[in-house]
């Protein structure tokens, strides 16, 4: 069409993410609402030869990405290479400094960098968007950052990593243990060769301390964040949860209170019943809580060419459309890191397993102990397991501060009935 104005795409890493966006450029260039049309004018990876489902030869290559970021022939510039340092975080910053809009899916940039990145982009009066850094093509971060803005949130919580949901699910669903899930998971490409990232939780905490500093128009503290991964779940732990109306998932969650914001990822007990319990496989899915609103609950994929493209595309769209909006809630130069709230004196339920031998005085002996600590059981769970060395032995706990259930757990440790050091979970607080 005649007059509409052609928006000139440079687009760094041409993984999953970026083969979906330029093949959904390539077929819809004039996708935007407002008008105009998005055109790939350049292209940079790690590799040019590396085989891919999409033709690059008629576009222009930039062995560097920093090159690409600030070429005369590039109106918007996307990251989608990857980490929270190196060329991701050079191309970035050389590209806002030449006055360019950045959309990027890199949630490590933002919850590590986002602070002084937002600061010079707002010095530079262009967008930094990164609707896909967090659940992929769910519209977390516009409902967090513009749907919401109108209201004050008090928490969100969700299963933010597709991997760790995966394993978890089928570690339920096939009774098969961790390391075999994680291996298939690997094969199948919901899990990279390196899994660190997923599976020890620090991916989900990238994306909660996003969200966090919507949320609560901070800046991003990802330092602050409590972080534990799904390595140390038991098939065992699964079982015996379910047992007791509760599915083990990755929660991150991020609680604000008086004293402060408590970021936290662990594995913890969702009732069954519950929606987060609910949601399966690879899918993502998040509570947000606030005062006027209530409770709203979003479900959908939180990775993918398809959905993490259509998130791309989506920020594309409002850099298109002239959209101009602080980076976070508020102006960078109003941005303050968060207080940390010690985790020692957050309240909360617990899981412990224990494996003790099998012998007369032994429960008396657990409980004796729990109770003179401070702990108050509320349920209590006997199953014995085929050719185990013990008997395995589950509490749950009423709320009670972290640092009286840690200090006994060390006592509990220490019983010489005890076989070995007690497994704790958390019972999410949803």
């Amino acid at each position: 069409m005649s007059g509409q104005k052609t928006w000139r795409v440079g687009v760094a890493g041409l993984g999953t993410v970026g083969a979906g966006l330029l093949t959904f450029l390539g077929d819809r260039p004039e996708f935007a609402p407002a008008g105009g049309r998005a055109v790939v004018t350049g292209v940079s990876a790690r590799s040019r030869s590396r085989p891919r489902p999409f033709d690059i030869a008629g576009l222009p290559w930039f062995d560097d990405p920093v090159a690409l970021a600030t070429s005369a022939e590039t109106d918007v510039f996307v990251e989608l290479i990857g980490g929270s340092d190196g060329p991701a975080k050079a191309a970035v910053e050389a590209a806002l400094k030449a006055g360019k809009p950045v959309v990027t899916a890199n949630k490590a940039l933002i919850a590590e960098h986002g602070a002084e990145l937002a600061a010079l982009a707002e010095a530079q009066g262009v967008p930094l968007l990164f609707e896909a850094a967090v659940m992929g093509g769910v519209p977390a971060v516009k409902m967090v950052r513009e749907a919401l803005v109108g209201d004050d949130i008090r928490s969100i919580a969700g299963i933010l990593n597709g991997t760790c949901n995966y394993i978890l699910t089928e570690m339920e669903s096939t009774g098969r243990a961790f390391a075999d899930v994680l291996a298939e998971a690997q094969r199948l490409g919901y899990a990279e060769a390196d899994p660190t990232m997923d599976v020890g939780g620090f991916d989900a905490a990238h994306k909660i301390t996003i969200l966090a500093a919507l949320a609560f128009g901070c800046a991003p503290n990802y330092a602050a964040a409590e972080i534990e991964g799904i390595e140390g779940v038991e098939l065992l732990d699964i079982h015996m949860a379910r047992d007791l109306g509760y599915r083990i998932k990755l929660v991150a969650s991020a609680d604000r209170s008086p004293d402060g914001v408590l970021v936290r990822v662990h594995p913890s007990l969702a009732p069954l019943a519950h929606p987060l319990a609910q949601a399966g496989g690879a899918l993502n899915a998040l509570f947000i809580e606030g005062e006027r609103v209530g409770r709203i609950f979003v479900q959908g994929p939180g990775a993918g060419a398809g959905p993490t493209a259509a998130a791309v595309a989506a920020d594309i769209a409002d850099v298109m459309a002239g959209a101009v909006r602080p980076v976070f809630q508020k102006p960078a130069g109003a941005l303050k890191p968060f207080t940390p709230v010690d985790p020692s004196r957050s309240l909360g339920r617990a899981y412990l397993r224990l494996s003790v031998k099998d012998e007369p005085g032994v429960i008396a002996a657990i409980t004796e102990t729990l109770g003179d600590a401070g702990v108050s059981i509320e349920s209590f769970l006997q199953k014995p397991v085929a050719n185990a060395d013990g008997v395995p032995i589950v509490l749950t706990t009423h709320a009670v501060a972290e640092s009286v259930l840690k200090a006994a757990i060390e006592r509990i440790a220490g019983l010489p009935a005890v076989l070995d050091r007690p497994r704790l979970l958390r019972i999410a607080r949803i």
